[in-house]
Order: C-alpha cells, then sequence, then structure tokens
C-alpha cells in the first residue's frame, strides 16, 4: 500500500468513459495517432495542480432525513452509545423518521447530499438502508438509491442493511425479525434488483454471530456480496465471519481481536476503517491500521456519512485522519480511498486507478504536492471533477446537506 506512482508533468487520454491512455506529456503530441483517432477529435483540457482517481466512499448512509442532534448533546455530557439508543435514539430515531418521509422527500435530500459528497471528490459511493426496519421502508430507500444513480453523475452502489439493528415492534423477538430478513426483505430485495450486498451490523447488543451468519447465508443464497459491520465496539468474532464468508468487506474494527487481524490478513476481505466516526463518538482509540497492514490485510478508508456517528462528506478529510490518527503514510491513506476501496465494492478491477481500461473518473486537487490530499483540514481543496470522462459542472448554490433550515 506505501508504493505509489506519481507522474509529473503527465498526460492523460481519455476515449468515450475510459481511460485510454497515460504518460509524460511530451509524449502525449501524437498518442491520438496510435489510437486512429483524427486530431480535429481531440479536446485538449490543460489543469494544474494533482489529479487523482476518482474517489470511493465504499461506506455511507446518506439517504436519511434530519441529523440527530439530542445524540450529539447528550454524548457530549457522558451518555453511552448504548444508553442512547436503550432509550429510543441513535438508529431507531432515524428509523422512525424515515419512516414518515415519503420516498420524493427522501430523494430531494439525498440528492442535495450526494452532490456535496461529489464536490468533495467521491465519484463512487456505496449507498446503505437501513433506517427503514421494514420491509415497505427499507425498499423505499433503496428505490431512492435506485433513481438517484439513473440521475448520475456519480456511480452509486446500493447495499441492503435491514439488519443495522432490531426494530422496536420485534425488541424481544429477534429470531422473528431474522426469519422475516432471510425471508422476506432479502428476497424482495434480491428480486427486485435494488441492491448488489447485503450487510449486518454483527456486534454484541445486535446481530450476534450465529444470526449474522445466518442473515448473510441468505443474501448469498439470493445472489447477493456480503459485507459486515464488524467489532466495532468490541472484538466479538465479526472479523473471522467475515473471512470465514470471503465477504467484500469488514468494516469500523476498532474492537477488533489479534485473532480478526490474522483472519483478514489472509483472506480477500478488505478492512474498512471508519475513523470519523471514532472522533465524531468522541472515542479515544481507533481501528489498529498499523497493524492490519503490517500483517497483510487490504485496509480502505470510508466517511461513513450519516446522521448519528458521521455527518462528515469529505474523504481528503478521512485521509487526514488516516494519517494523523491512525498512523498511515501518505501513500496508504491515498490507496486506501481509491483502490482499496473500489475493491471492498467488488469494483477493483474498474475503478479506483488512473490507468488504461479504467472509468475515466478523475479528481484535481489545488495542491503542490500530491500529499497535500491528506493534510489539509476543514477546507475543501477539490477543485475539479469528472465522472465517466465528463467534467461535472460546480454546484449551482452553496454545498448542502440537503437539511431544512427553519429561522431561529
Amino acid at each position: 500500500m506505501a508504493e505509489l506512482e506519481v507522474l509529473r508533468d503527465a498526460a492523460v487520454l481519455i476515449d468515450g468513459d475510459r481511460i485510454a491512455w497515460v504518460g509524460p506529456r511530451t509524449e502525449a503530441r501524437g498518442i491520438h495517432s496510435a489510437f486512429r483517432m483524427p486530431r480535429s477529435a481531440l479536446q485538449m483540457v490543460e489543469v494544474r495542480g494533482v489529479l487523482f482517481p476518482g474517489f470511493v466512499d465504499c461506506h455511507t448512509h446518506a439517504v436519511f432525513g434530519a441529523p440527530r442532534l439530542d445524540d450529539h448533546q447528550r454524548r457530549a455530557v457522558g451518555e453511552s452509545y448504548q444508553a442512547i439508543a436503550a432509550t429510543g435514539g441513535g438508529i431507531l430515531q432515524s428509523v422512525r423518521d424515515v419512516r414518515d418521509r415519503t420516498e420524493d422527500e427522501l430523494v430531494a435530500l439525498t440528492r442535495l447530499r450526494l452532490a456535496t459528497l461529489l464536490a468533495h471528490g467521491s465519484t463512487t459511493i456505496e449507498v446503505k438502508s437501513g433506517y427503514g426496519l421494514d420491509l415497505e421502508a427499507e425498499l423505499k430507500q433503496l428505490r431512492v438509491i435506485r433513481r438517484l444513480a439513473a440521475e448520475g453523475p456519480a456511480t452509486l452502489v446500493a447495499t441492503f442493511l435491514g439488519a443495522h439493528e432490531v426494530p422496536p415492534e420485534y425488541r424481544d423477538r429477534c429470531a422473528e425479525y431474522v426469519r422475516l430478513l432471510c425471508e422476506e426483505m432479502i428476497p424482495a430485495v434480491a428480486r427486485e434488483r435494488l441492491a448488489g450486498a447485503c450487510d449486518v451490523f454483527c456486534e454484541p447488543g445486535v446481530f450476534s454471530i450465529a444470526e449474522s451468519r445466518a442473515i448473510l447465508t441468505a443474501a448469498r443464497r439470493h445472489g447477493l456480496a456480503v459485507k459486515l459491520h464488524a467489532d466495532e465496539l468490541e472484538g466479538a468474532g465479526g472479523a473471522e465471519l467475515a473471512a470465514e464468508l470471503g465477504a467484500l468487506s469488514a468494516d469500523h474494527l476498532a474492537g477488533i481481536s489479534e485473532a480478526g487481524i490474522r483472519a483478514l490478513a489472509t483472506s480477500p476481505t478488505v478492512a474498512v476503517l471508519l475513523p470519523a466516526t471514532m472522533l465524531f463518538l468522541g472515542k479515544r482509540h481507533h481501528a489498529p491500521a498499523r497493524r492490519l497492514i503490517d500483517a497483510g490485510a487490504a485496509v480502505a478508508l470510508a466517511t461513513d456519512f450519516n446522521p448519528g456517528s458521521s455527518p462528515t462528506v469529505s474523504l481528503p478529510f478521512v485521509m487526514a485522519l488516516g494519517v494523523s490518527q491512525l498512523g498511515l503514510r501518505h501513500a496508504e491513506a491515498v490507496q486506501a480511498a481509491t483502490v482499496n476501496a473500489a475493491a471492498a465494492l467488488g469494483l477493483a478491477g474498474a475503478r479506483g486507478q488512473i490507468a488504461p481500461g479504467f472509468a475515466a473518473d478523475l479528481v484535481l486537487v489545488e495542491a503542490a504536492d500530491w500529499r497535500e490530499v491528506a493534510y489539509w483540514l476543514g477546507t475543501n481543496r477539490v477543485s475539479a471533477v469528472w465522472t465517466g470522462g465528463l467534467a461535472c459542472p460546480p454546484p449551482a448554490a452553496p454545498l448542502s446537506l440537503g437539511f431544512h433550515v427553519s429561522q431561529a
């Protein structure tokens, strides 16, 4: 992960929505002839700064209603994540909110958030459901993602997270909810082709190892890839289960055990780390990125953008946290937000690199040194974005996270 190729005074040739050639700019003048392109067909764009592959945000929960401001304040005065959830806050507050909103309203809110993520360089974005926790509300979230994916310009990857929490109506009947997930919800999602993967929050007090295995086995039976929220608060075997099932990714991992590190290091499962979440929750420990990498695991970074524990839209900010909080080298942070993040979505052969055959998703960063992308905090240095070879227009209005603001 520390090996990053950096070209200076370079050129990129785009043909359609793919990269056709990359090399020194001195070799670019006649390259069109090698691809049998008439010179008149070329459109030249000169840029200054550092050109990166489009960033891949491989873990977000962008379809939601309002921010969870009460949770934020309660944590500030010492209440735990578990205590807040036990009194109806946390994920279940967002569930009530999403259930009450129309699909069109969620589309409008999410559209603004995706534009903000894109303006910070995320050209491929995984979006999970998980704030519905019943069949209709989960399908509503996934249809929002499908509608916005058709609009573009960012590439959206939908993941079904019906096992985000046990809904209140099943609080004392978790086994029945697991059966509902396996026998009704997963088949409906697969039948409508609304998601490519299924995720489970595998954590003590949420879904056990046995319950998670049952849900993900049902998902695989219906043709879905699998992912896990694993070992976020304590090491309970989630990483080991991810490796056992050949999951695309195991995400969070702040509480991962040594056995979990060894399991991921010998598997193709990507360890997706979310340092902004731990920072926002006020935690003093982070996922052991250095130990994971040194053991041989593939590590990715993501925002975990959501209304309760990580209201950030900036992968460059997360990259900077990767360096300052997780001990990553700058090159490792870039790899973690591009090619490894693409691997966490099953897209390593198509996105996350500036290389021939890859999607022409590019991000221009205003910087003199490529390491600055993982350095500056609190400012957006992204000056231009291309998806599928097309320039994305800057937002028409100041960047918005899609919240309705009323006068106070």
